[in-house]
């Protein structure tokens, strides 16, 4: 692995104008990073990767590289990119394990983060080191959102997400598991308790259906519930999963791992959203696919599918009059999430979109005073480094309401 990451390295051109710095979402300097490393600055270099990305050792083992810093470096002319993901992880990892947690002074402030998926501990991290008491209230057990169980222990460790939690303990942050606000505690409450600014960061967890007959059947299954604890399941041998993008690559991962011996995904177009690499992995794992098929219907059998076409420009052509029943002892739909909206539900004064996200202004501040908003329950689904970046701007502005406004008012 060192040789690996160093012989890469040393490719690097240290671009001036360097493509793979703009192709990066949180603008990662790239280049400097590889210099300090190749000059034996290594733990310079993660922490100045980390105080650009907190989630850099995160975000170097999810992020889709080949449409970011990797696609945008400029020997990808000749097909020959640099590793950059694999310099950045061995950097951030050898970094985040000797990274010193220095003594912060206080402010007395105290900040209420709801939630601890990317976002969630972006804020908590930013604001920790800006000497505010923070507090993260999360719903399940462990903190790491959909890091932690919505994303496969292949791609993403979980190993990592206990060392953020230890450094978050470090930095002071108190941490309540197993605590939904909206149900016993309101966003009130916490402005009673003295919390001078609430962050929301709940991520989306409610699974988009198909409405077709038969997803109440009991072999149906969702993605991001399979995903939260797939040891629990009993999908059998063959498994259908429908969707193609990377929530479905996971599913299908993991049910190979877990033993199913043929799993299918299906999918409506030709052209996959998912990545090119999560494909080929897939691919390699033993996943078969199906294109242009559409599910009509969902039997005690397996799924019904109709063939359908499309053109060039990605409109639907034709419905062929082809139904066939694919068998299948499980099915897993992985068609996207939304909000469950606890929260807004509860708190009739933060307003939320049509599909349920919650509204923000530019500033990422709700429709509540105080009450700040970020990540996907925000963007929709979006990619983890987007959510670090628009989180580090957040933060920022939850520091500056603070700094000028001493209480949020209950109303």
């Amino acid at each position: 692995m060192s040789i690996h990451v160093v012989n890469e390295a040393k490719r690097c051109l240290n671009c001036k104008n360097a493509l793979c710095r703009t192709g990066c979402p949180i603008n990662t300097p790239i280049p400097q990073m590889i210099q300090m490393f190749l000059q034996g600055e290594i733990l310079e270099a993660g922490n100045m990767v980390f105080e650009n990305n907190p989630l850099s050792i995160v975000c170097a083992l999810i992020c889709d590289h080949e449409k970011q810093c990797e696609g945008h470096c400029i020997l990808n002319r000749k097909n020959s990119s640099i590793h950059i993901s694999s310099i950045e992880n061995y950097i951030s990892d050898a970094y985040f394990e000797q990274m010193e947690i220095g003594k912060v002074t206080r402010n007395g402030r105290k900040v209420a983060i709801i939630g601890s998926g990317p976002a969630g501990i972006t804020i908590a991290i930013i604001l920790a080191k800006k000497g505010y008491d923070v507090t993260v209230f999360e719903s399940k057990e462990k903190i790491g959102g959909v890091l932690r169980y919505g994303i496969p222990d292949f791609r993403l460790p979980k190993s990592i997400l206990d060392k953020y939690h230890d450094k978050l303990i470090k930095m002071g942050v108190r941490i309540r598991p197993n605590t939904v606000i909206g149900l016993t505690i309101s966003v009130d409450d916490l402005i009673r308790d003295g919390y001078k600014s609430i962050f929301i960061g709940t991520g989306v967890w409610k699974p988009n259906c198909l409405h077709i007959k038969g997803e109440t059947l009991g072999h149906v299954h969702f993605a991001i519930n399979y995903l939260s604890n797939p040891d629990v399941y009993n999908l059998g041998d063959n498994v259908i999963i429908i969707g193609a993008g990377n929530s479905a690559m996971d599913v299908a991962r993991t049910a190979i791992r877990k033993g199913s011996k043929n799993v299918t995904v299906y999918a409506r177009r030709m052209a996959l959203s998912a990545s090119i690499r999560e494909v080929e992995y897939a691919k390699i794992d033993g996943i078969k696919f199906e294109f242009e098929m559409a599910p009509i219907e969902i039997t005690d059998d397996g799924v019904i599918f109709r063939n359908i076409k499309f053109d060039d420009g990605g409109n639907l052509t034709s419905k062929e009059n082809d139904i066939l029943l694919k068998k299948a002892d499980s099915v897993i739909i992985c068609v996207g999430q939304g909000p469950r909206n606890r929260i807004a539900l509860a708190e009739s004064n933060i307003k939320v979109s049509e599909r349920g996200l919650v509204v923000t202004d530019e500033k990422g501040e709700t429709t509540k005073t105080g009450v700040f908003a970020s990540g996907d329950v925000v963007l929709g689904a979006k990619t983890v480094v987007e959510a670090v970046k628009y989180s580090k701007q957040v933060a920022d502005q939850m520091d500056e309401y603070m700094r000028h406004n001493k209480e949020i008012s209950i109303e």
